[in-house]
């Protein structure tokens, strides 16, 4: 098991973040993440806390994107690259339908079944 990322409050201004990732060592370890956490969050194996996990991640980005000196290029970029994944995305569920696999879409706040795929 690796840790992708834990974040800590400890009290009001103390928040800490932890991770086994080491990206200094492998740049394509952020975009294969990126791949993996968008395919999980498009199939059954979501969880059902949807809600406060997606707003964790927001408050980061938001976070991440105030202390940015750069923030017009990042959100470019976070633009363009999001953009490109939702496409493989896309691709991926079309080539999942035409080989017989069913897709099942559901809205922000919806808990999937109980079962795992």
């Amino acid at each position: 098991m690796k840790k992708i990322l834990e974040v800590l409050q400890y009290g009001e201004a103390d928040i800490r973040f932890h991770t086994d990732i080491k990206s200094d060592r492998d740049l394509q370890q952020i975009p294969a993440l990126a791949a993996q956490c968008a395919f999980t969050m498009v199939t059954r194996l979501w969880g059902g806390n949807e809600r406060g996990v997606l707003a964790a991640i927001r408050a980061l980005a938001l976070a991440d994107l105030a202390a940015s000196a750069k923030r017009k290029e990042m959100v470019k970029h976070l633009d363009e690259e999001s953009g490109h994944l939702a496409g493989i995305l896309r691709e991926t569920i079309e080539t999942f339908k035409k080989q017989g696999g069913k897709v099942q879409v559901f809205g922000p706040g919806v808990p999937p079944p109980m079962e795992k795929s």
